[in-house]
């Protein structure tokens, strides 16, 4: 096998959300009440419910260099086309050797948390309604064979977010974004009976629950003190307090077949995750009254978990320890661990190794078959490879040079000699429209 003969699927990647999409697709009642993109002092920002937001391309730096990786976008001209225009996003997908993708909401927050909080719920859920007609048929519709669509729910209310998941599976949507503490978030928690209807729809209908880090259990700066390099190093193993949370809930022995996924949260942590918990049971089960029905939380996390990494040898080296069919791969265009366009080169040096068969569940199989997903019935097996793809992008003409240094402007960090750049020098960034 080489490097061409890949096939990638990515389970992870992101949107910027173009300035006319909610006028598109809100419904008449809410006309002109949509969310909108202003003009700011620093050139752009969404406005929702009369309020200036942050959010237009949070950590949108693909195509810069990396010294400009701290720089947040202020505006559209600011951020790579791939980013808001789907066929801009498809050559960018070509020039990286990417078959298929999952994109996450980035002004809505990635479960939609911005829409779960606006004042007026009849106005939110006609926005939320509105995005995913957006991210169905405008997004996602114009290129079925490489773009899997991704719905976001009214959490706040059972029997809208039950009738919303019905409308999206009728149109063949095969997963939802949902918050992986949901109870951190003023939702009820994950244990909660409220949302046994849903599990029971995902199980039925195929649907996955992508539970994306910082989606609930947010992954804290440790002091505005520290360096932004903790919070970048720590950030994707955040989700495992919520993987331990989903791993002991009951839901699993009720549908066997119901599936969620750690969307961006790495793998090479999962074995010694997977080896605690198995201990926690053995040592512990005799006074926490838990039933797991005979089996062990590591059996469970491998016919029920799906987890991604972008570049992780170590996990890749232990993937059997996690379980070969759980693995999936991400992208995570356009953020800053993105390695667009070099996301085969960085794939590669940790699966070139390893049995063909093995990389291909971890590249594309298991995503296929978890996300209900079919490119080669539409496009070929032999189109979907990076070779194949790469040479369409030639075709194509998409340019990959990076930008010129400082030609994208931003909000930037102040840099002082001798100084790391700390979590509170990026929450000022981030705080500011």
């Amino acid at each position: 096998m080489e490097l061409n003969d890949m096939i990638l699927v990515s389970v992870d990647d992101h949107i910027c959300e173009p300035p006319d999409m909610f006028e598109k697709h809100i419904s008449s009642k809410y006309k002109g009440r949509e969310p909108k993109v202003v003009v700011t002092e620093h050139g752009q920002a969404w406005e929702i419910e009369g309020k200036k937001v942050t959010g237009l391309g949070l950590n949108a730096v693909v195509g810069r260099p990396k010294e400009e990786y701290g720089y947040e976008p202020t505006s559209f001209e600011q951020l790579r086309a791939g980013t808001y225009d789907v066929d801009a996003r498809i050559g960018d997908m070509n020039a990286n050797g990417v078959l298929g993708s999952i994109n996450f909401a980035q002004f809505p927050g990635f479960a939609g948390l911005r829409f779960i909080m606006q004042q007026d719920k009849g106005l939110a859920l006609a926005t939320i309604q509105a995005y995913n007609d957006w991210h169905v048929h405008d997004w996602c519709g114009k290129y079925p064979a490489r773009l899997i669509p991704m719905a976001i729910l009214p959490l706040w209310d059972i029997g809208l977010t039950l009738a919303e998941v019905k409308r999206m599976a009728d149109l063949g949507v095969h997963c939802i974004s949902f918050p992986d503490n949901p109870a951190l978030i003023g939702l009820p928690s994950l244990h909660d009976e409220q949302w046994e209807p849903l599990w029971k729809l995902c199980a039925d209908r195929a649907i996955v629950l992508n539970c994306h880090i910082g989606t609930g259990a947010h992954a804290e700066h440790a002091s505005d003190l520290s360096p932004i390099s903790s919070w970048i190093t720590s950030m994707p193993i955040s989700i495992a307090n919520s993987a331990a949370d989903w791993l002991f809930a009951s839901i699993w022995r009720r549908y066997p077949t119901l599936k969620m996924a750690l969307s961006e949260g790495g793998i090479g942590w999962v074995p010694y995750f997977l080896e605690r918990a198995d201990t926690t049971v053995r040592q512990h089960s005799a006074w926490t009254n838990l039933d797991l029905g005979g089996e062990l939380p590591s059996d469970i996390f491998r016919k029920h978990f799906i987890t991604c990494f972008i570049e992780d040898d170590f996990g890749v080296k232990n993937r059997h320890d996690i379980g070969i069919d759980n693995i999936t791969w991400e992208c995570d265009y356009p953020h800053s661990d993105c390695l667009w366009p070099n996301s085969p080169e960085g794939l590669w040096r940790g699966v070139k190794n390893i049995p063909k068969d093995e990389v291909d569940k971890m590249t594309h199989l298991n995503a296929m078959r978890d996300y209900s997903y079919d490119p080669f019935a539409i496009m070929g097996r032999e189109n979907c490879t990076v070779g194949a793809l790469r040479a369409q992008a030639a075709a194509q003409g998409v340019d990959t040079n990076e930008a010129a240094p400082g030609s994208l402007g931003g909000l930037e960090p102040k840099y002082e000699a001798g100084k790391p750049v700390t979590s509170g020098d990026i929450k000022k960034i981030l705080s500011t429209v």
